[in-house]
């Protein structure tokens, strides 16, 4: 369990920043100092009321583990202040009972990928993988989702694989969903 003194909040977080740092090292293969910050963050999957909340409360009951959503994050090395990038691949209509479903049958699916902006890097449950071997990480990033296939089928072709795939094509990091610290 991760514990940090509570100072003040830059402070405390900086310290925690630097915690999760030593916690998760990216390997030697991570060589570029000039490129853009890449990171990935998780956030817990959510369901709809009725049915398909009913549904991930079975998956959950059943043990299904590691029931979150990942996504890439990427941090423009620019001097000048700019929005983070997110890219992320996810059921087109992820509150759907049909994405519920699929969660426990394996079926395929529609996906997507979805790019968004935000304004800083989240403060929880985001851990800096290290920088983009190229000078344009989002140009790498939108030209992998070109040639990305979109039918998602949960642990086989899902969030973590394409979180996988995108961090190693953007870093040469492999398998960083498997490193990251569990909590």
């Amino acid at each position: 369990m991760l514990m940090v003194k509570k100072e003040d909040n830059d402070s405390s977080h900086t310290k925690q920043k630097k915690t999760m740092a030593s916690l998760f090292t990216p390997s030697p293969t991570t060589t570029s100092s000039s490129g853009d910050t890449i990171y990935v963050a998780a956030v817990p999957l959510k369901a709809a009321a009725g049915p398909p909340q009913l549904i991930m409360s079975m998956a959950y009951s059943l043990n299904i583990s590691n029931l979150q959503h990942f996504m890439v994050l990427i941090k423009p090395s620019s001097p000048i202040r700019q929005e983070v990038l997110v890219f992320d691949f996810q059921p087109r209509n992820p509150e759907s009972i049909e994405a519920a479903i699929s969660l426990l049958s394996g079926n395929l699916i529609p996906g997507v990928v979805l790019q968004r902006r935000l304004k800083n890097v989240p403060r929880q449950r985001c851990w800096m993988v290290g920088p983009s071997k190229g000078n344009d990480a989002m140009e790498m990033a939108m030209e992998f989702n070109k040639s990305w296939e979109t039918d998602l089928r949960v642990g086989f072709h899902d969030c973590r694989h394409y979180t996988n795939e995108l961090v190693q094509h953007l870093t040469g990091e492999m398998q960083i969903v498997e490193r990251l610290p569990r909590s």
